[in-house]
C-alpha cells in the first residue's frame, strides 16, 4: 500500500498540511476530498516527492525515489495541461514513455484504452479540457503502474465521460490496483470510491470507508406521507420522534420504516408513501467540513 504518515508542509508561515496521516490500499479506489484552498493538490506534490515538507511516503514499504523505475509503481495526473504544445499527442506519450524505460508500443494502447486513438497525430495545444484529461490519464497509464494519483481527473469530461471514467478507475482497482483520486464531484465520488479522506485547511478530517463516512455524519431519517397528517405529528411529538414538513408528508429524523409503519397501524392512521431516504456524501461532506472552507462566499436570500 501508500502509506502516508505525518505530512506537514508551511506555506509563508501558514501551515498548508498539518500532520496528515492515511493509507491508498491496493484493489480499492480511495476517494480525496475538501474544500478548497484544503491542502489537497499539495499533499498529493509531497506524495510525489514534488513539494518538500515533513513526514514521509512508503510505496510498498519504501520511499519513491528508491525504486530504480518509479513510473512502474505511480502513474500521475496532477495537471491536464501538462505537455508540449507543438507535439502530437503520439509524439508526447512516446517521449514520456522513453524517458520512463517503457516500450514505444504502449503509447498505441493507452490511446485506445482513453478514447484518444483518432487523435493522436493532433497537436494537444488545442485540445479541450477533456481531452486534456484523456492524454494526461494516458500518460499516467503508460508503464500500467500499481497505482494511480489523479488530481481532479473528470475536470472537462462531458456525461458520458465520467462514466467511462468512474468504470475505468474501479475495473482498474478491481485488478489489485491502488486508485487515489480528488474530485468535487462528490455524487461521482459517491458511486466511484470504496474509501474516502476528507480534509479541511489542511487537517484530516475523516479516514474511513464511504459507507462508514455517510452513516456516521448523516443521521438516517424515513419519508412518510399518511392520511391524517396532524394526529400523526401529534404522535410523534408524544414519542419525542423528530420530524420537519416535506413535499405533503414528513421527513422523520433517527427511525425506522418499521417504528413508522407499527405507529401509524396502531393508530389506525393510512400510509399513503414510506421510504427510507438515503443518507448522501454531499450532507455527510458538508456536515465534516462546516467551518473548514478557506472561501466562503454569503448566500443569498
Amino acid at each position: 500500500m501508500i502509506e502516508v504518515k505525518k505530512l506537514s508542509k508551511t506555506y509563508k508561515n501558514k501551515l498548508a498540511v498539518d500532520d496528515i496521516s492515511f493509507n491508498v490500499e491496493p484493489g480499492k479506489v480511495t476517494g480525496f476530498l475538501g474544500p478548497n484552498g484544503a491542502g489537497k493538490s499539495t499533499t498529493m506534490r509531497m506524495m510525489l516527492g514534488l513539494n518538500s515538507g515533513q513526514g514521509s511516503v512508503l510505496y510498498e514499504g519504501q520511499p519513491l525515489h528508491a525504486y530504480t523505475k518509479p513510473s512502474d509503481m505511480v502513474g500521475i495526473l496532477l495537471e491536464a495541461k501538462a505537455f508540449h504544445p507543438t507535439r502530437s499527442a503520439r509524439q508526447h506519450l512516446k517521449i514520456l514513455a522513453i524517458e520512463a524505460g517503457t516500450a514505444t508500443s504502449r503509447v498505441d494502447e493507452v490511446l485506445e484504452i482513453v478514447g484518444l486513438s483518432s487523435e493522436a497525430k493532433k497537436g494537444p495545444a488545442k485540445f479541450s479540457l477533456g481531452m486534456s484529461q484523456r492524454l494526461g490519464l494516458a500518460a499516467a497509464l503508460l508503464a500500467s503502474p500499481k497505482y494511480l494519483i489523479l488530481d481532479e481527473p473528470a475536470n472537462g469530461l462531458d456525461p458520458e465521460g465520467i462514466v467511462w471514467l468512474r468504470d475505468f478507475l474501479k475495473n482498474y482497482a478491481d485488478k489489485d490496483h491502488g486508485v487515489f483520486v480528488s474530485s468535487h464531484l462528490l455524487s461521482e465520488m459517491s458511486q466511484l470510491a470504496d474509501n474516502v479522506v476528507v480534509i479541511g485547511k489542511g487537517k484530516l478530517l475523516a479516514n474511513t470507508s464511504m459507507k462508514n463516512f455517510i452513516a456516521g455524519n448523516v443521521a438516517s431519517h424515513v419519508y412518510v406521507r399518511v392520511d391524517q397528517l396532524d394526529k400523526f405529528k401529534r404522535l410523534l411529538n408524544e414519542q419525542k420522534i423528530a420530524f420537519e414538513p416535506k413535499d405533503k408528508g414528513l421527513e422523520v429524523y433517527k427511525t425506522k420504516t418499521d417504528t413508522i409503519g407499527k405507529l401509524a397501524y396502531e393508530n389506525k392512521i393510512l400510509i399513503l408513501e414510506l421510504a427510507n431516504q438515503r443518507a448522501s456524501l454531499e450532507e455527510a461532506f458538508l456536515e465534516v467540513t462546516a467551518g473548514s472552507e478557506e472561501f466562503a462566499g454569503r448566500r443569498l436570500g
